[in-house]
Formats: C-alpha cells, structure tokens, sequence
C-alpha cells in the first residue's frame, strides 16, 4: 500500500507565499512522475506543475513564473514553492505520483485547502 500526504496549505494574503509538501510512504520501488494539481469551488480537476525523476518540468501557463516545484527523491517528497499568490489560486490541492510497487499505479494524496484572501 502507498500512501500520499500533502501538508502546508492554510489561509494566505493575496501577494503572500506557501510551501507544499507531498511524502509518500508504502511499499514503493520508485517514484517516476509526481505532480500538483488543483480544484477550485464548481471547476474540474487542473494541472499545476510536474516533475519526472529526471527534474524534467512542465507548469501550467497560471504558475509559470510564481511557482517552483522540486523533489527529493531520497526522501520521495515533492515540493511546491509558491509566490505572489492570488485569489484565483484558492483551491485544494493535490498530490499525483506514479509509483512503482509490483505494477505502475497512479496514485493520489487526499489534498490540502489553499485559500488566497485579504
């Protein structure tokens, strides 16, 4: 079984800064892709930025510029930097990791809240 966590969202300022985690623990051989997506109140799931194990990256055109996703694959943690936050950015926030075990699955955290409000 794999487990995905994601920690570190909360209530920011418009112009304010968070940093998300996501650890996976479980029976994993390796971690290939990881990402971040989101989902605001009435819209559907979007992506946000990816990571292969090689650091190759991919953001959506709304995070280029403001936010940085990383990982530390001996840790199997991605990270997500983010900066000059935005009301439209307020959603929650999910973790996707295809990992590994016996087969390649892909895998969800249970998502944590960002909201962006003055």
């Amino acid at each position: 079984q794999v487990q995905l966590v994601e920690s570190g969202g909360g209530l920011v300022q418009p112009g304010g800064s968070l940093r998300l985690s996501c650890a996976a623990s479980g029976s994993i051989v390796s971690i290939n892709a990881m990402g971040w997506y989101r989902q605001a109140p009435g819209k559907g799931r979007e992506l946000v930025a990816t990571i292969t194990s090689g650091g190759r990256l991919n953001y959506a055109d709304s995070a280029k510029g403001r936010f940085t996703i990383s990982r530390d694959n001996a840790k199997s943690t991605m990270y997500l930097q983010m900066n000059s936050l935005k009301p439209e950015d307020t959603a929650v926030y999910y973790c996707n990791a295809e990992v590994f075990t016996i087969t390649t699955i892909y895998y969800w955290g249970q998502g944590t809240q960002v909201t962006v409000s003055s």
